[in-house]
């Protein structure tokens, strides 16, 4: 009986995470979660020790604009934030690192050697998009929203919604720049192609906009779109990368 040609012997089976009994994969993904959680947590307890220096630096973005807070516990209630936003970029490199490392025993052998690569990119490309909104995008949004009422409303911005604002914001373009990194991994392992995002472009204009309402900490079109657009443009970077050095499919005889 002649085999099908699109089935080659000389390929080694993929090791998938099935292989792995499944209670130590849900083990390991135990430890991954919990190693995580002590490097936040070790870092949000640093921070909060600088807690008063990084409030200092992340108020920035508001230029002229003055904080107040409204209860008795709300400058403490505003360092505990400012220690766990901190402490989550902070340890963004191990939380990463986790990440990854569990999806490597699904992975051959020389694939396996791009993970440290994909987390020094992933570390980058999340600093790179926590900076770009910190530096570009939050002072803009700001004295967009703040300055839309002005003249007929007085501000009066507290400190627990600025830190909480500027957070998940900047989590959020963090969290978005990872997409490149993403599709570079599927299109290297072949389970992604440029013609297929390519032809997905309307499908995938929908969820950016679905994402970035879910991920944007305010329910305003106009946050949304400050998310929704460099999103877009990562999705078409994605595109390029994949055709670049995605695997390449041999032609069907």
């Amino acid at each position: 009986m002649e085999k099908s040609p699109d089935i080659d012997d000389t390929a080694p089976p993929r090791k998938k995470g099935g292989d792995m009994p499944f209670l130590e994969h849900i083990e390991e993904l135990r430890w991954r979660l919990i190693t995580s959680v002590v490097a936040v947590t070790v870092a949000a307890v640093v921070a909060f020790i600088f807690a008063e220096e990084i409030y200092k630096f992340i108020i920035y973005p508001l230029g002229d604009i003055k904080l107040h807070f409204t209860e008795i516990t709300g400058s403490f209630y505003a360092y505990l934030k400012i220690a766990f936003y901190t402490g989550i970029m902070g340890a963004s490199p191990i939380v990463l690192y986790q990440l990854w490392k569990f999806i490597a025993p699904g992975l051959y052998a020389k694939e396996k050697k791009v993970i440290l690569p994909l987390v020094f990119s992933s570390t980058m490309l999340f600093l790179i998009g926590a900076s770009f909104c910190f530096y570009l995008v939050l002072p803009f949004a700001i004295k967009f929203l703040v300055g839309y009422g002005e003249g007929e409303m007085i501000p009066i911005i507290t400190v627990n919604s600025y830190i909480s604002f500027t957070g998940m914001m900047i989590l959020a373009f963090g969290l978005s720049f990872q997409l490149p990194v993403i599709g570079y991994f599927f299109g290297k392992i072949g389970l992604l192609s440029d013609r297929t995002l390519a032809k997905g472009r309307p499908y995938a204009v929908v969820i950016i906009l679905v994402v970035a309402a879910v991920l944007t900490p305010t329910p305003d079109i106009f946050t949304q779109l400050l998310l929704a657009v460099p999103l877009y443009f990562l999705y078409e970077l994605t595109i390029m990368i994949i055709k670049f050095t995605g695997k390449k499919r041999e032609p069907q005889t």
